[in-house]
């Protein structure tokens, strides 16, 4: 008896539902009474929902075993399904490419949230309530700066900065309000002494009982 190696089987469209079961439709493809085609495409799908039991609950969930019938027999069936067939093209259409974000790679440590607030905030009318956002905004980003670069800024790039990504119409460089210090934006790393000695501490009351 020849050994048949998986490389020389044929390909499975959907490898979830064995072999067997693709043999299955390759048969029902092949038989010439409609009547009896259609019955056996009905027990083919019976045995599908079977094989997947934890789908059950999932909506449309016999509709979905249609759909799988029809694509593992490579639209080859011709069967009556109680639900409309999927076109092939419809199938095989690729999704529309996602835009990339249009943020200024120069800065892109403060990521794309940022331009969103700015473009906010230049709708907003004047007033202590935009002032207090735009705040907020340059804090933000100085807050961002300091955790990608490790080390402290001046107000006055924040505010640069700023001024740019907002094309001129956002200008702190003439306020007198300073932005958070350095100390209070980054983020801070736990104490290593503080966590053995919770550690220890632990394992400690755990012995105790």
């Amino acid at each position: 008896m020849d050994l048949e190696y998986n490389s020389e089987r044929e390909h499975l469209i959907i490898p979830e539902y064995g072999r067997h079961i693709q043999k299955l439709i390759n048969h029902c493809i092949a038989i010439e009474e409609d009547a009896e085609r259609n019955k056996m495409a009905k027990s083919i799908v019976k045995v599908m929902g079977n094989l997947q039991p934890h789908l059950r609950d999932v909506p449309d969930f016999q509709h979905k075993l249609w759909d799988q019938l029809f694509i593992m027999s490579d639209y080859k069936l011709n069967v009556e399904s109680p639900y409309p067939i999927i076109e092939q093209e419809v199938l095989q259409a690729k999704p529309d490419a996602l835009p990339y974000p249009n943020s200024p790679s120069k800065y892109r440590f403060y990521g794309n949230n940022i331009q969103t607030m700015i473009d906010t905030a230049l709708t907003w009318d004047e007033g202590d309530m935009k002032e207090a956002l735009v705040y907020t905004i340059a804090n933000h980003m100085k807050k961002c700066y300091l955790n990608w670069n490790k080390d402290t800024v001046d107000d006055a790039v924040i505010f640069k900065h700023l001024f740019e990504l907002s094309d001129g119409k956002l200008d702190l460089t003439e306020g007198k309000e300073e932005l958070s210090p350095s100390r209070n934006l980054l983020r801070k790393k736990p104490n290593k002494n503080y966590q053995k000695g919770q550690q220890k501490q632990g394992k400690s009351n755990y012995r105790k009982r």
